[in-house]
């Protein structure tokens, strides 16, 4: 058995399912925490920041996206020019 890091609270949960990375809600505080260690098994508290980044991150690949969009435009603008030509 382990407890929460943020209120102490014994949280009964199978330690043999759990991996790595997984997220689980403490039923004492109803805060996340996640399993940063499974030999010997450790949690550490979910940071809302950690959910906020990930959506910064996928804001950044739709610009980039964007961005390669525009490029294939300008590369047909001058395949036209030349035939014009």
């Amino acid at each position: 058995m382990v407890n929460c890091p943020l209120c102490d609270a014994a949280l009964d949960f199978d330690e043999e399912e759990l991996d790595e990375g997984d997220e689980l809600t403490c039923e004492e505080c109803g805060e996340m925490v996640r399993v940063s260690s499974k030999e010997p098994l450790e949690l550490e508290a979910v940071d809302d920041d950690d959910d906020e980044d990930e959506d910064d991150d996928d804001e950044d690949e739709d610009d980039y996206e964007d961005g390669d969009e525009d490029a294939d435009d300008f590369e047909e603008e001058e395949e036209d020019d030349e035939d014009w030509r």
